[in-house]
């Protein structure tokens, strides 16, 4: 099982967890919010750069997380600290002094878990739990590092992500983030994201007119038409199923929502899990 460290779900993993529940108070049922930082950045072909993941506002106790990360190998050379402890944030690392770290290299991802073993010792945010550093391709694109799985835990019990946001990395261009909206004010978001199975497409247009959605994968080729016609003002939410124009089911990857209009486009990317 490359790159999967699971509380719980391993001998090891089962041991943690009963240090977690013996070492943390009594868990919440809230959420946690985390984003991988900067949201977009841009870096010149063949540069170094780091990607921080930060629990961005105040939520639910947690003591430990695991979380995998996954990028484009072809696009992304992750670049080891040594130690390998250099790699915890900073927020986690001064919450305690003794912490049960483990990380594992894939071929494109990486498997990370983290524990406070300080009796009595929990987080709520914000702050930097983690940080990776990458070093870009020379080859000129837009790629990502995304969320492919992630969990926290407190007191031995689950506390589910609320939610989690990748980072758009341009290679010697531009990157922006797709949920912002066009000079028009047109609007899209995805959601979840990542997504298992199905999206949800929320579109946000303040006229009416002609419009298309589509979506395309991460080499740009269109793979779902999913409207094609006049719409009125206001908002919709659009479903794809994850499957293509021929009804198939599309690989697990980046893909990128697009609605089209005679006046302005607009985007909104994200990440397909199976």
């Amino acid at each position: 099982m490359e790159g999967r460290f699971r509380l719980g779900r391993s001998i090891r993993g089962g041991l943690v967890l009963a240090l977690i529940a013996v070492l943390a108070p009594a868990a919440r049922a809230q959420g946690v919010k985390v984003a991988l930082l900067p949201a977009a950045q841009s870096v010149a072909p063949g540069d170094s750069f780091e990607v921080s993941i930060e629990v961005t506002q105040a939520g639910a106790a947690f003591n430990a997380f695991d979380l995998i990360v996954g990028y484009d190998p072809a696009a992304l050379t992750l670049l080891p600290r040594s130690p390998i402890s250099l790699q915890e944030g900073s927020y986690f690392k001064a919450a305690c002094s003794n912490r049960f770290h483990l990380f594992k290299q894939g071929a494109d991802r990486d498997s990370i878990t983290d524990v406070l073993l300080c009796a009595g010792a929990s987080l709520t945010g914000p702050g930097q739990i983690y940080k990776l550093k990458f070093k870009a391709t020379t080859t000129a694109q837009v790629t990502d590092v995304r969320v492919l799985e992630l969990q926290f835990y407190n007191a031995g019990l689950y506390v589910n992500p609320d939610s989690s946001t990748n980072a758009v990395v341009g290679i010697g261009q531009a990157a922006g983030v797709g949920d912002k909206p066009s000079p028009g004010g047109m609007r899209l978001r995805t959601s979840p994201n990542p997504s298992r199975g199905s999206s949800m497409i929320r579109i946000e247009n303040p006229r009416g007119e002609a419009q298309r959605l589509t979506i395309l994968d991460v080499g740009g080729r269109v793979v779902r038409h999913l409207e094609d016609g006049r719409f009125e003002q206001g908002i919709r939410t659009v479903r794809w199923d994850a499957k293509d124009d021929s009804g198939r089911l599309v690989r697990p990857g980046v893909y990128l929502a697009r609605l089209s209009t005679s006046s302005a486009e607009v985007h909104s990317r994200f990440t397909l899990l199976h």
